[in-house]
């Protein structure tokens, strides 16, 4: 039996050339980069060339990228320093963000007592920009935090336009970006964002790894304490093997991104066109201009069919999801659907299917048989 992956959104196979990147290091430059002698230089010369790497991707200077264990540290870090040093009134997100944000806020305000707004959210599972200018009319010092491609709908963000929005009304700007970085351009350059967050495994890279992009001058302060790295503000001796394999998976992406754009923009179309073919009364979830490798879709199965679907396809040996792989153990119906969908709606199964380049239009066909043999 073939298996088939197809949970890219929640996380992707490591390239070849990463694993190759990341054991070289490990065999050759596995000095502290923090020590003096050679074998310290030596690895700080492949962690400082990594940053530069990353930086160069999105137009960044390499002092305004620190590495992170993951998104989420880097999420609870921007806006916890956000509230406690910068002196942060007011959080404006939305509820279809992940967890990371949302519980972090959430904690925020219990601890600091600030206020938190929620832009509103369109049918189709997009921002309400005309809100979120209303709701940036209030006085009081402001951070805007919101995704720029939702990791379980795929509706993306016009991130230039709530850039210009914020700028015009003198807020901060967060954004996760860890659904879209190497997967489309991104340029802090040109875009007023003062915070950005990225995860290596998702633009396949290893685990355990991922940066944030601090505006320099920002004030922010580091979220705990110990050694000087990362200029002070990330103590902890840096993972160097796998920030270089982050580094190499990023340049690969951006070096291959039209090509692999166009191969998995054919598979979703192809997807598409056999769920219409097969299931007349599905609906996708979401903005019909939703991120290129991210399908939600509604199936029009009975109630019943919910709780086991993605236990059959498992046994098929194919890997969706039905929301955010950090929920996967929750029985609760997900956060973003439930903005989005009715209460009836919101009990027959919707499926998150996400494509890479090592998909094929063998994988769709076989997606699609599996489920008509569930229906």
């Amino acid at each position: 039996m073939k298996k088939v992956y197809l949970d890219n959104a929640s996380t992707t196979a490591i390239r070849t050339e990463v694993i190759q990147e990341m054991a070289h290091v490990m065999a050759q430059d596995y000095g502290n980069p923090s020590s003096t002698h050679s074998f310290g230089r030596n690895a700080k010369s492949v962690l400082e060339l990594s940053r530069k790497s990353i930086a160069k991707h999105i137009k960044a200077s390499a002092q305004e990228i620190i590495f992170t264990s993951s998104g989420t540290e880097a999420n609870n870090w921007i806006l916890r320093s956000a509230v406690k040093d910068l002196k942060v009134q007011r959080i404006i997100t939305s509820k279809i963000e992940h967890h990371a944000v949302l519980h972090t806020v959430l904690v925020l305000q219990q601890e600091y007592g600030i206020q938190v707004d929620y832009v509103r959210i369109k049918p189709d599972g997009t921002i309400d920009l005309t809100d979120l200018t209303v709701l940036l009319g209030q006085d009081g010092k402001t951070l805007v935090s919101l995704m720029h491609v939702n990791n379980e709908v795929g509706t993306v963000l016009d991130l230039k336009r709530v850039a210009v929005i914020c700028k015009e009304h003198n807020v901060l700007l967060h954004t996760d970006t860890v659904q879209s970085i190497g997967k489309t351009v991104i340029d802090v350059a040109e875009l007023s964002i003062d915070f950005l967050v990225a995860s290596a495994h998702k633009f396949h890279g290893p685990k355990g790894v991922g940066f944030a992009f601090i505006r320099k001058n920002s004030g922010l302060q580091p979220l705990f304490f110990g050694g000087e790295q990362e200029k002070g503000l990330r103590p902890g001796t840096e993972a160097v093997h796998q920030i270089a394999g982050m580094a190499k998976a990023l340049e690969l992406a951006y070096a291959n991104l039209d090509n692999e754009k166009a191969h998995i923009s054919g598979l979703k179309t192809h997807l598409i066109q056999q769920l219409e073919l097969e299931f007349p009364g599905h609906a996708i979830n979401g903005d019909a201009a939703t991120f290129y490798n991210i399908v939600n879709v509604l199936l029009p199965f009975s109630a019943d069919k919910t709780a086991m679907i993605l236990f059959h396809l498992d046994m098929k040996g194919i890997a969706v999801s039905r929301g955010s792989a950090c929920q996967s153990g929750s029985i609760r119906p997900s956060h973003v659907l439930a903005e989005m969908l009715s209460v009836d709606d919101l009990k027959k199964p919707s499926l998150r299917i996400s494509f890479s380049h090592y998909n094929s239009l063998e994988d769709v066909d076989l997606l699609i048989e599996a489920l008509k043999s569930i229906k």
